[in-house]
């Protein structure tokens, strides 16, 4: 984690990106394997709602916050 707040839009430009994907794309893990164990853990959340599923499919206008960052996905 980057350890700063951060508050951002991603644009993907497929149809959706998977949850594990997303957050190593957004730059809110450093690794693949940081993403699959905060979500594991259950630290990261989609749209207000814990979510354990890393290959949660994440669609334009879906919010995805974990620690103290928060994306949100357009297209």
């Amino acid at each position: 984690m980057t350890g700063y707040k951060m508050n951002k839009k991603i644009s993907i430009s497929s149809d959706f990106i998977k949850l594990d994907s997303l957050l190593k794309f957004a730059g809110m893990t450093d690794s693949g394997g940081e993403a699959k164990a905060a979500i594991q853990d259950g630290k990261v959340t989609v749209n207000g709602e814990a979510c354990t599923q890393r290959g949660k499919k994440i669609y334009p206008g879906d919010t995805v916050t974990y620690g103290a960052d928060t994306v949100t996905v357009g297209s």
